[in-house]
């Protein structure tokens, strides 16, 4: 028996010394060891931290070519591109210490860069930072960010506007895999909770290229939190409080690592009230309640790596219908209102060659909608199901050059189970291909692609001709090529240009092609158009930006032409005391852009100031303006960062000034808006306890109980101002 052991141990310690391993020490400039530091290969979902040595090892890598990432808070981030071919390779690296801020690998565009070497200008947060601003909900939170706002209905329901650009015009992704909620309906919500959400990319502008039809305004794609480092298990909790909803928001996390293996389990449950404005009214339907469960399982070996994840989200929203009416603090929705359950199942793949690789996203979304009228009986009832798959082959690399060619494509169908129905019984196909490359040369970045599109929609007859909720049969197919040009240079070492050319698509949505009544909230009768054709846009963009050690500065320009820009305009007639509008297409221009500073004076290391202004104008091609387009926005905000050696670390104190303008280039269904200015505060840090580390943070949103009116908010027609003083208190702590 003992040698039955012996060889047993023997055998997996050839196996084990069989693995591939990378090594190395991690110091800074003056060769001191530097431990904490993160270091992760992304394409195998695999990280660890350098020892009080600064050494670090990784086991069980895949041979060929991988990205390797080095990153510590008041360093600089370095990317490495290593062959793994032998058996134990070594990587030593010393890294720069910065004042300024991390630099980040963005994902969601072609080559996976920092955003120092990326051709396109994305805008990066993590859903920590944006936390830390005391919003209540993601979308809130997505609409601190310059160049991007939100339609909103109350608190609970908020739709992306990037540039001026929302519904089937900016494109979600969650998971690596393409969101599909019937985004077409103003009413119709995000469905994405910011628990297990680690950060979030906006691409502004078309991102066709990349990302097919409805990315002809822009990406926001969500990157999924990590999973625990090698031979970790992290448990964690989190609560946050708000007293204008007397709400809550839970979340409870648990992920696991091994050498192969990952693991990681998230349950959330967020609850509010009706919201507060600043006369004390709450107004009447507009609380809500959300559940969310994540999880997801991982697996590595030497030759590819594999993540499965599922995400279920149940939305109870309430449909604010009659103002300020009844008053009360109830949590419990009343009539109408929404019911949503939202599935994203997907699984991500890299498959590694020698020197080449493939990446292989499959997803399937099933978004379960119902409306409520008087009861529990949903009046309509939509059932989407999406099945998508975006397939990547990185070529070796030739050179300085590196390509890629992809397939994606999208199987959806929609069915009705409700007598009321917005769009009918409907199936949809997207096939698309294309091809990117990107040169380097010294301080020169050029890339540049190709792609052709096909979109064929089928759908089926219902109803009675001449009644509301008839819909004909059509059979329609949209095709489109696109194509995108993009330099990166250094004009100096602190001062960089980005300029890019682009042009994107969108197939008319379903709304568009086929409605035949009223839509919920919308007071008018709407008829589609089955001639429509695609929109087309061509968008030119320009980022200067300037960084030095304490001081930065950037300057954002973009004009975006879009021809067949898809509208609704009255026709003069009226069906049961309802004005009737159609959908008709005009040429239209957006323009303006995004400037801002960021001012870290020495030797006062502990104080920042930012500052940024955005500003877009929308047009149609005979001179009017287009709707849904926000009003011009100046942001400041001082910080200041402390911390104490005994027991707080990451500190910081925060003011937050933003002033936003009267709005009045409004389209011919708008209204004027007149200006206003919030004032936010903010405190917080990180507080540890032996190995429990605590993160909290104290927010006064609206600290003066501004009354406002957002131009871009739903109950704007009905009078109703936006939420008033909402005072935040978050606690998470992990173990």
């Amino acid at each position: 028996m003992k040698s039955y052991y012996t060889a047993l141990l023997l055998v997996l310690s050839l196996f084990v010394s069989a693995q591939n391993k990378i090594v190395g020490t991690i110091s800074d400039k003056e060769n001191k060891p530097l431990s904490n530091v993160i270091v992760s290969l992304p394409e195998i979902h695999k990280e660890t931290i350098s020892d009080d040595k600064g050494q670090y090892i990784i086991n069980n890598l895949p041979k060929g070519n991988l990205k390797i990432i080095f990153s510590m808070m008041g360093y600089t981030t370095e990317i490495k591109e290593i062959t793994i071919s032998e058996k134990e390779t070594t990587l030593n690296i010393s890294v720069e210490e910065s004042s300024i801020h991390m630099d980040e690998v963005i994902v969601s565009t072609a080559f996976n860069k920092l955003q120092s070497q990326n051709v396109m200008k994305v805008e990066h947060q993590t859903l920590k930072s944006l936390q830390q601003k005391g919003t209540s909900t993601l979308i809130e939170g997505l609409a601190t960010i310059p160049g991007v706002t939100q339609v909103s209905t109350g608190t609970s329901i908020g739709k992306p506007v990037i540039r001026g650009l929302s519904g089937n015009r900016v494109l979600v992704y969650s998971q690596g895999v393409r969101i599909e909620n019937q985004q077409f309906g103003e009413e119709h919500g995000l469905g994405l909770n910011d628990a297990g959400v680690e950060s979030v990319e906006v691409i502004k502008g078309p991102a066709s290229l990349l990302y097919g039809s409805d990315a002809l305004g822009g990406v926001l794609y969500f990157n999924p939190e990590k999973f625990a480092k090698i031979h970790e298990l992290k448990t964690d909790f989190s609560q946050r409080m708000f007293s204008n909803t007397l709400g809550s928001a839970t979340s409870i996390g648990l992920k696991t690592s091994t050498e192969k293996w990952k693991f990681l389990v998230r349950g959330s449950y967020s609850t509010h009230s009706d919201y507060q404005i600043s006369n004390g009214d709450r107004v009447t339907n507009t609380r809500y309640n959300e559940t969310d469960f994540k999880t997801g399982i991982g697996y590595s070996n030497t030759s590819f790596s594999s993540v499965l994840r599922y995400n279920f989200n149940k939305l109870d929203l309430g449909i604010p219908e009659n103002g300020i009416a009844e008053q009360s603090t109830s949590k419990k929705t009343l009539y109408p209102s929404q019911g949503v359950n939202n599935h994203i199942l997907s699984l991500h793949n890299n498959f590694f060659f020698k020197n080449s690789k493939l990446e292989a996203d499959l997803g399937y979304i099933f978004n379960d909608r119902s409306e409520f009228e008087d009861s529990n009986i949903a009046v309509l009832h939509m059932k989407l199901r999406t099945f998508n798959y975006d397939l990547k082959y990185y070529f070796p690399k030739l050179g300085k050059v590196e390509s890629i060619i992809g397939v994606q494509g999208m199987h959806q169908t929609n069915t009705n189970f409700g007598e009321e129905l917005l769009i009918p019984n409907a199936t949809t196909n997207d096939f698309g291909i294309f091809g990117t490359a990107n040169y380097e040369w010294k301080k020169n970045v050029i890339q540049a692609g190709i792609r052709f599109d096909k979109r064929n929609v089928s759908t089926e007859t219902n109803g009675v001709i001449g009644q509301e909720g008839y819909f004909e049969a059509l059979t329609k197919s949209f095709d489109s090529f696109n194509s995108s040009l993009g330099y990166k240079t250094n004009l100096t070492d602190d001062f960089t240009l980005r300029l890019n050319f682009a042009s994107g698509f969108r197939a008319p949505n379903l709304a568009e092609l086929t409605s035949n009544g009223v839509h919920e909230g919308s007071n008018r009768y709407e008829i589609g158009n089955a001639n429509l054709k695609n929109e087309q846009n061509f968008q030119t963009d320009l980022n200067l930006e300037y960084s030095s050690s304490h001081f930065e500065l950037f300057v954002n320009g973009f004009y975006n032409r879009i021809n067949n820009y898809i509208f609704i305009s009255p026709n003069g007639n009226s069906i049961d005391g309802n004005d009737v509008y159609d959908y008709v297409q005009e040429n239209a221009a957006l323009y303006g852009g995004e400037t801002g500073i960021h001012f870290h004076p020495h030797p006062l290391d502990w104080l920042h100031f930012t500052s940024s202004f955005e500003t877009v104008i929308g047009k149609k091609q005979n001179g009017d303006y287009l709707p849904l387009i926000p009003a011009n926005k100046w942001n400041n905000i001082l910080k200041i960062d402390f911390k104490s050696k005994k027991w707080l670390e990451e500190g910081f104190a925060t003011m937050n000034v933003e002033s936003t303008f009267t709005q009045n280039k409004y389209s011919e269904f708008e209204s004027k808006t007149n200006d206003y200015t919030l004032v936010n505060l903010g405190l917080g840090g990180k507080i540890s306890l032996n190995k429990t580390v605590f993160n909290v943070n104290l927010n006064a949103n609206n600290i003066f109980n501004k009354t406002y009116v957002s131009h871009l908010s739903r109950l704007k027609t009905d009078g109703i101002p936006n939420i008033g003083r909402n005072i935040v208190l978050g606690v998470t702590f992990a173990m």
